[in-house]
């Protein structure tokens, strides 16, 4: 099975209105003014999953700063993970440091919901290092054995709308808060899977995993040989960040690297389906 693990899903109505919500979102409204920003429903997902040749997709709406806003748009994915049951998976939206964000993620989950993300550290102005703010969050989705997926990128090279300021140094802090807690830390996680050469971050970040996207805009093929030298291979989810990139323009890069078979087969979906089973089949 071929699971994409980072699709981004936006309702109708707020592609519609993208200009208005940005006005009070500035980070929406950062990433949404790129010229490489695109948006997609969910019908626009599973078509293109299914011309791409993938099974499932996870799919999640923006991390908003307004809580309201992260609502609606898990209420349209709860909505579409029923119309589409065989094809997507549903993550939440949520707020971290709000004061009602274990409600709503005990909300999410119970609509059916497997996790949370991408949600944004800079983007939406949390301390993620922070065992205090990030209690109640990190707390519930641990009770709930559900992974969070947050945006961290590379600290070096040239700038980009969403590069964030967001460092390695506070998503090892956060996995250390949280030991019990599956982490998945998108965009290669900025390079942090590196530091797993050291036996005391290894340790800690054992529950962390790491999702390709982005990837063919920053690293090339060379990025899947070096997890494989790591022996990190397990811990890697294939993410395409569509609509920014669809899945397909991924794969020349995976059979031009030195993966196996078994190693490819299990970055284009094994991986993510062992993350996920005991939530897929509750």
């Amino acid at each position: 099975m071929r699971i994409d693990m980072h699709v981004h899903v936006t309702p109708p109505d707020l592609i519609k209105d993208w200009q208005k919500i940005g006005e009070r979102e500035p980070y929406f409204r950062l990433l949404s003014e790129s010229p490489i920003n695109k948006f997609a429903t969910a019908e626009d997902i599973v078509e293109t999953m299914e011309q791409d040749g993938f099974d499932k997709a996870v799919i999640f709406g923006f991390g908003f700063q307004d809580m309201g806003l992260c609502r609606y748009v898990n209420d349209y994915v709860m909505e579409k993970i029923r119309e589409f049951p065989d094809r997507l998976i549903g993550f939440a939206s949520v707020l971290p440091q709000h004061p009602e964000v274990d409600q709503e993620l005990i909300r999410c989950f119970e609509g059916g919901l497997c996790g949370v993300g991408e949600i944004f550290p800079q983007g939406q102005g949390f301390a993620l290092e922070s065992p205090k703010e990030m209690g109640a969050f990190g707390g519930t989705c641990t009770e709930l054995e559900i992974p969070v997926m947050f945006h961290l990128n590379e600290p070096v090279g040239h700038y980009y709308a969403g590069k964030t300021e967001t460092s390695l140094a506070q998503a090892e802090m956060f996995a250390r808060n949280f030991p019990d807690l599956k982490v998945i830390l998108a965009h290669w996680g900025g390079g942090l899977f590196f530091y797993e050469l050291m036996k005391e971050v290894s340790a800690e970040l054992a529950n962390v995993y790491y999702d390709t996207a982005a990837s063919i805009f920053l690293y090339g093929h060379k990025v899947y040989n070096v997890v494989k030298t790591l022996g990190l291979t397990d811990k890697i989810l294939f993410g395409s960040d569509y609509p920014l990139l669809a899945p397909h323009r991924y794969l020349a890069d995976i059979e031009k690297s030195d993966l196996s078979q078994e190693e490819k087969d299990a970055i284009l979906g094994g991986n993510a389906e062992k993350l996920l089973s005991g939530l897929l089949n509750r």
